[in-house]
């Protein structure tokens, strides 16, 4: 009887998911509790990403038997990084275009006051928050995309080593058939 490879698609998108689900609820929350963007509580929505790589990498080790390569764990957590890193950018794009355009307002202010502090002229302030406005949403998410595969391949890479347990000659291959009626 053979037995079936873990799949670390599966798994990947499983822990993306709940990672996406754990973010919204953030976001929401700290919409909610009218939570400044630029404190530093925004670091928080990186422990939940962090955690759900790391076990990602370690529900795969344990399918395959508790021996892993670092090519073989960092496989899951660059996949759960690429599939969060998609689907949250869905969900920016469709939370500053739809959901809370006030929040892409709100950023724009932000930043016109940060341009002028810089010595920006008005007109050139205009033009940034025009095209900031009219792109803002998709400029957020495409952003959302690609620092998250990055940050994820950062955090794979790390928990790939800490995860990384590779067979040795005197480790025994457990073939014993699970099926009690062979």
């Amino acid at each position: 009887m053979e037995t079936k490879a873990p799949n670390p698609t599966a798994i990947a998108t499983k822990w993306a998911l709940i990672y996406v689900a754990v973010s919204i609820v953030i976001t929401y929350a700290f919409q909610l509790l009218n939570i400044d963007q630029n404190s530093g509580l925004k670091y928080i929505g990186y422990l939940p990403f962090i955690a759900f790589c790391f076990l990602a990498q370690k529900e795969y080790k344990d399918q395959l038997g508790g021996f892993i390569t670092f090519g073989q764990a960092f496989n899951p957590g660059f996949r759960y990084s690429l599939f969060s890193g998609l689907l949250l950018a869905i969900f920016i794009y469709i939370y500053l275009a739809i959901l809370s355009p006030e929040m892409l307002t709100k950023a724009m202010e932000q930043q016109q006051s940060a341009m002028a502090d810089r010595g920006m002229s008005q007109d050139q302030i205009d033009k940034a928050l025009e095209m900031g406005t009219k792109y803002g949403a998709i400029f957020g998410a495409i952003a959302t995309a690609i620092s998250t595969l990055i940050f994820g391949c950062i955090v794979a890479l790390i928990s790939a080593a800490i995860l990384k347990k590779e067979r040795t000659a005197y480790d025994v291959i457990d073939e014993t058939p699970t099926d009690p009626s062979v």
